[in-house]
């Protein structure tokens, strides 16, 4: 994501553009339709959260990864990574990322949803009630504590679970959140075999960013996931 183009002189270039040109731009723009149709029509399926690599950049995060057993979980307690902080404009990160990942969301004064629908990329699902969806993190915080931020300052165990820079957030139904829990990719991918890849590279390129280890069955079980990638 040929025909050559008409003999003109260089003033004719610049006010009649010749077919290749007028060919390239409608191209473009029918591509611009599209992303935008696909951006208005509710219950569709939306983009992942931010800085989704491609598969060639994430392959090569997750040979980086630290491979390790996983650490006791001794002390884990979910407090000791504050969330959902603020935002900005009376909004906290969860009402962030619902905001984000929903088509048509409206708010209120104290930013939580009051309508919208929302596409849980996971199980493929739509929901139109805010309180049936959660807020996943992609790494789950026990499975962060396992792999290295036990070490952590709480200040950074904060900005992990508040993460809206890469794609460690994502809205999805309350019922694959469950059942996904605090398991790692080992244990746990999306129920929908089409949506495996993506997983896979938002868990990789997830412990890649914050420096989190990888314990054997998990990068074996990444790596095959990623497989699943054409790009």
């Amino acid at each position: 994501m040929q025909a050559q183009p008409a003999t003109t002189s260089s003033s004719d270039t610049t006010t009649q553009p010749g077919p290749r040109r007028l060919r390239t731009a409608l191209v473009a723009a029918s591509a611009a339709l599209l992303v935008l149709a696909a951006l208005t029509v509710p219950g569709t399926a939306h983009a992942y959260p931010p800085d989704m690599p491609s598969k060639s950049q994430v392959q090569s995060e997750l040979n980086a990864i630290t491979v390790r057993a996983e650490g006791p979980r001794t002390g884990y307690s979910r407090s000791l990574f504050p969330h959902w902080t603020s935002q900005g404009g009376n909004c906290n990160t969860r009402e962030a990322v619902l905001r984000r990942d929903g088509r048509n969301v409206t708010v209120g004064t104290d930013c939580y949803p009051t309508s919208g629908s929302w596409y849980s990329e996971f199980d493929g699902q739509t929901r139109t009630v805010p309180s049936q969806i959660s807020v996943d993190h992609v790494v789950a915080l026990a499975e962060a504590w396992d792999s290295g931020a036990s070490s952590w300052s709480t200040s950074r165990r904060q900005a992990f679970a508040n993460d809206l820079s890469g794609p460690q957030l994502i809205a999805v139904t309350t019922e694959v959140n469950s059942s996904k829990s605090d398991k790692d990719i080992a244990e746990w991918v999306p129920p929908l075999s089409s949506k495996r890849c993506a997983f896979a590279k938002m868990v990789i390129h997830t412990k890649y960013r914050w420096d989190l280890s990888m314990d054997p069955a998990e990068k074996s079980a990444a790596q095959t996931y990623l497989n699943y990638c054409s790009y």
